[in-house]
């Protein structure tokens, strides 16, 4: 096993206790955020594969785009007639939904994933298909390192969620403390994160795509340009992971999963999984017409950011057994710092499809 490193700390204003974690992955905060009534009450019907629509779920980035497809052009018709997809704006909507049964596959962060599971929740892991997909943009294109940051404002949607955690395990490593070292401005989702950056009310923000691909769009487009000055792909994390960490510059950072009353569906898993590899591969052929697909499922992305966003994110269907190495490393990560990230413990082998 790998060497522990010291705990790594996401900012008081912006974390939560092990207690919350715990809480917050049981959903203990949903009922007063109204998210647990957001969950389609179709998902609770007990019916099998084939005689009803299965729901694919997923958020506005790039680990949804092979769902649209998938749902868009009828992959799963020989199974389940009227597949769709749905869209889930944050991560509290996401816990509620697969606790729920608000969807039957979910796009999900990997620890979330491994939480949720450790949790108690009937999830099982199909594939990583998203290897990094996160960028520091700046308006100072000489700020090239995670450490050049330091004494900086930076934007940061969700947290205490992906982008936060690894910022903080990566700021660790380098031996600067997030609480001290910079100045985290927690916004609620990446859209906020880029108005700010527009409006030159920040300089810095920390983005998945394609918010990445959209603010660098906007940014050099009439009349946005006239307010905001040219904007930077600053900090790629995947490559500051493998510079800072000694590992290829890769993290196995979100995927599919099976959650509810299919969870243990094999067979179905694997016809997911297939259709989905082969829905990855026709949208890494095809950007612009897989932008403008999913510009039309999900409103607030525009054809362009998904074309661009395509040439930019790491995306590779990997089965989640054969990324269990991968993945276990980040969960080790995660343990010696915030355990409760993934739930107190490594998932054992019935999380791995």
């Amino acid at each position: 096993m790998a060497s522990r490193l010291p705990p790594f700390s996401i900012p008081p204003s912006g974390g939560l206790s092990v207690h919350g974690a715990r809480r917050r992955a049981l959903l203990g905060l949903a009922p007063a955020l109204g998210l647990l009534s957001a969950a389609p009450a179709r998902a609770q019907a007990s019916a099998a594969p084939g005689e009803r629509p299965l729901i694919l779920s997923g958020p506005p980035a790039t680990v949804s785009y092979p769902l649209v497809r998938m749902a868009d052009s009828g992959a799963l018709d020989d199974v389940a007639p009227g597949t769709r997809f749905q869209l889930w704006q944050n991560p509290d909507q996401l816990r509620a939904w697969a606790v729920r049964g608000g969807a039957d596959f979910m796009a999900m962060p990997s620890n979330v994933a491994a939480n949720l599971y450790n949790q108690g929740v009937p999830l099982r892991l199909l594939n990583v298909s998203t290897w990094g997909m996160l960028w520091l943009v700046t308006r100072d294109a000489s700020r090239r390192a995670l450490e050049d940051f330091r004494g900086q404002e930076i934007a940061m949607p969700f947290r205490s969620d992906m982008p936060d955690i690894l910022f903080g395990l990566l700021a660790d490593r380098l031996g600067l403390d997030p609480r001290r070292d910079f100045s985290l401005r927690y916004v609620p989702t990446p859209f906020d994160a880029i108005q700010l950056l527009l409006t030159r009310r920040a300089d810095h923000a920390l983005l998945p795509e394609p918010a990445v691909s959209m603010v660098l769009r906007k940014s050099e487009s009439f009349p946005v340009s006239i307010v905001a000055p040219s904007l930077y792909r600053g900090v790629d994390l995947s490559q500051a992971w493998g510079r800072i960490l000694g590992r290829e510059p890769r993290i196995p950072q979100a995927g599919i999963a099976a959650v509810g009353l299919l969870h243990a569906d094999a067979r179905l898993a694997d016809r997911v999984r297939r259709a989905h590899a082969d829905s990855l591969a026709w949208c890494l052929a095809h950007p612009r017409e897989c932008g403008e697909l999913v510009a039309r499922y999900i409103p607030m992305l525009t054809p362009d950011a998904v074309a661009d966003s395509i040439a930019q994110a790491r995306e590779r269907a990997v089965d989640a057994r054969e990324a269990r190495p991968e993945l276990e490393y980040f969960f080790h990560r995660l343990l010696d710092g915030q355990p409760a990230l993934v739930g107190g413990r490594l998932p054992d082998d019935g999380f791995y499809a």
